[in-house]
């Protein structure tokens, strides 16, 4: 699976393939890592907004 794949995945573009098989601990893993890559978009968001503002 591709990189951007796997990240439209975490983000809800892109549907999430129904023939992978599912566990506890990847539903946990892929939690974790949606909630670090909206973290990391938020942050970014915020600099952005700030560099512009000086």
């Amino acid at each position: 699976m591709g990189i951007w794949r796997q990240i439209g995945e975490y983000l809800w573009i892109v549907k999430k393939d129904p023939n992978r098989p599912r566990s506890q601990m990847t539903s946990a893993m892929h939690f974790i890592n949606r909630l670090t890559i909206l973290l990391f978009l938020l942050v970014m968001i915020i600099l952005i907004i700030q560099l512009i503002r000086r």
